[in-house]
């Protein structure tokens, strides 16, 4: 019970992660009608939108995609190396659940911005997402050859090693280089990471608390 309550956490915490940048960056991405239409969440219209019977399907979901993307491909064609959009269009595909497209505009994207981390980050949540486990952490060891310190790469690169691979020695080594290289974090993050450290620790029967860390 006790191991499955940490990956319970885990779980939620890679979807914080890998989704919306859950240490340092806001949640850049509207909510979609297709996950509005599975949450009952709020229509960027203002009034909310209550599931009817099933959630959408995936196709469902892809065709809401494909009509979100349309405008922008239309502006792509006339820019076919715009980062800004090839992102946009990498989230809007990422959001519904399309994660093979998803990567491929995030790789297209750093084609022109190559050393760009917050792009490779997400390039890295797709992957995952669509289970190229080892092609996710090639991605954030490529990111950290950039920017070592990125607060989201490391915390997503230990959710990775923890979720995809069994990894929890792995994950708790990422999050400790987490707090050692971004002193200037909250107080509120720096303890969710060493509350997900010491779960870790416990699912693997270490009485080693993370207190021995110090941010």
């Amino acid at each position: 019970m006790r191991a499955s309550r940490v990956y319970a956490m885990a779980a939620f915490c890679l979807v914080c992660g890998l989704t919306i940048g859950y240490l340092m960056r806001g949640s850049q991405l509207a909510v979609s009608p297709a996950h509005a239409a599975a949450s009952g969440a709020p229509h960027p219209g203002g009034a909310s939108v209550k599931p009817v019977g099933h959630p959408p399907t995936l196709e469902a979901m892809k065709q809401i995609a494909d009509k979100q993307a349309a405008p922008l491909l239309e502006k792509l064609k006339s820019n076919p190396n715009d980062s800004a959009l090839q992102v946009q269009l990498g989230a809007i595909y990422h959001t519904s659940h399309q994660f093979q497209q998803a990567a491929d505009y995030y790789n297209q994207a750093l084609k022109t911005d190559p050393k760009n981390v917050a792009i490779r980050t997400k390039l890295a949540s797709s992957l995952y997402r669509k289970g190229d486990i080892d092609g996710a952490i090639a991605q954030l060891n490529k990111a950290f050859t950039y920017d070592p310190k990125d607060a989201n790469a490391l915390f997503d690169l230990g959710m990775i090693k923890l979720k995809g691979k069994g990894d929890g020695k792995g994950a708790i080594q990422a999050w400790q280089r987490l707090l050692k290289t971004n002193p200037q974090l909250s107080e509120d993050k720096k303890a969710t990471v060493l509350k997900l450290m010491a779960d870790v620790m416990t699912s693997m029967g270490d009485q080693h608390g993370p207190r021995s860390v110090q941010p």
